[in-house]
């Protein structure tokens, strides 16, 4: 069975859920979500042979949750798995990221390619570099609607979704996912006007929960904010300062093995242009594969479809050894 326990790195304190021996797997999860979002990939990787390591990542559940919005930029983020790798005693890992931690992945692999014998990106894809930063270019392209600049105002999202977690993050799950028949034609995930974040992730205020999440699952998920969102939060409010902070490495090529998966119905998708930049990434590193698009699938790719996920994984892995 998988242990929990407290890992210290980079200042703070991560919990991590960890099972098995041989080879280092990070699994590292998005928003709104934790470890148990890798619940269906444990089991498989452990019976192949690897020490599957899935930390909650600071903000999130009992890891740290430092105050200041300025210690949730990408160095930081970085930083504390690169402590990680150090304080497991491994020499490198795997690292294999969905949504936000596919972000955290990507850098990682670009900052810190000894640690990175492979990386594995699902539903983010590693992002180009703009003329400006994200908020500064979302706020201009959709006038302030898009739901990231409507994170980014303090104190906001944090008291709609807390006034109901649960209900947030059940609406949440099932607005971005494949059950969702609003994200069957691309579309982008704006705020309507005098209106909410959950809006914009589920226009049609569903009170449905997806086929793949179980009550169970989705009290997990809850239990994981009982002291808010803001931290998760604050990972979005540090986009305009990543950008500033990781200007260096614009352009770098990723020299390790790398594969993006993603779902076709996935709202990312719809962002400005990626659709493309994502079919170019073979073209733009030294050994990413092409690009893995799963029909019928959202956003919560490993959750919705594990077993398809869970071949090309192992798949990958093994084309490591």
């Amino acid at each position: 069975m998988p242990e929990r326990r407290f890992v210290a790195t980079n200042g703070i304190d991560l919990m991590i859920t960890e099972e098995g021996e041989g080879p280092l797997v990070l699994l590292l999860h998005g928003f709104p979500e934790a470890a148990h979002s890798w619940r269906h990939q444990f089991r498989p990787l452990v019976e192949a042979g690897y020490r599957v390591v899935a930390p909650e990542q600071r903000g999130y559940g009992r890891s740290s949750h430092p105050t200041a919005v300025s210690a949730y930029s990408m160095m930081h983020l970085v930083a504390d798995i690169t402590g990680l790798i150090r304080e497991l005693e491994a020499d490198d890992a795997v690292v294999i990221g969905h949504d936000w931690g596919a972000f955290v992945a990507w850098n990682l692999a670009l900052m810190r390619p000894d640690l990175v014998r492979g990386v594995v990106g699902l539903s983010v894809p590693p992002y180009p570099r703009g003329k400006a930063g994200p908020l500064t270019t979302m706020r201009a392209v959709h006038d302030g609607q898009f739901y990231i600049n409507y994170i980014e105002q303090p104190g906001v999202a944090d008291e709609e979704y807390g006034r109901d977690p649960m209900t947030s993050l059940r609406r949440t799950f099932y607005g971005v996912s494949g059950d969702n028949p609003a994200n069957r034609a691309p579309r982008d995930m704006l705020v309507p006007r005098n209106g909410g974040l959950l809006e914009a992730v589920d226009p049609e205020r569903s009170t449905a929960t997806p086929e793949w999440l179980t009550e169970e699952d989705l009290e997990i998920f809850t239990a994981q904010f009982a002291d808010g969102f803001t931290g998760a939060f604050n990972w979005y409010r540090n986009l305009d300062r990543n950008w500033e902070l990781t200007a260096a490495f614009d352009g770098v090529r990723l020299p390790m093995p790398a594969r993006f998966i993603t779902g076709d119905l996935d709202p990312v998708l719809a962002f400005h242009g990626l659709r493309d930049h994502v079919k170019a990434l073979p073209r733009q590193h030294d050994q990413f594969a092409e690009p893995i698009f799963l029909p019928g699938c959202g956003h919560w790719i490993q959750q919705e479809r594990p077993q398809e996920v869970n071949r090309l994984l192992l798949q990958f892995l093994a084309s490591l050894t």
